[in-house]
């Protein structure tokens, strides 16, 4: 998020409203899931870890968007791709225990 959302102001202006919003709101969602299911515990947990997955496959496909559209280059979209898949990365392993609770 320290990263993204001054980088996303930097986005044309005309797509500030539609795609970068989306994208924001899909980076702010991850990070309020990860929160909430860190309040829970069992199957409610894992569904929340699950919601958490499925906005950072969102948040990739924007950023994907953006590097194609030329608003990241790509020293930026490898940057920014490695954080996310750092994330997905302790979120399957988050989901894994959760699993097993």
């Amino acid at each position: 998020m320290e990263w993204l959302i001054p980088k996303a102001e930097s986005f044309p202006r005309p797509f500030r409203q539609t795609v970068t919003a989306r994208m924001m709101a899909a980076a702010l969602d991850v990070n309020e899931q990860l929160l909430d299911a860190q309040a829970r515990r069992g199957a409610a947990r894992y569904h929340r870890l699950a919601d958490a997955d499925a906005t950072l496959n969102k948040l990739r496909l924007y950023l994907r968007l953006a590097h194609r559209w030329k608003w990241l280059n790509d020293g930026q979209y490898e940057h920014v791709s490695k954080i996310v898949a750092e994330i997905g990365r302790l979120l399957g392993g988050w989901m894994r225990q959760a699993a097993k609770q």
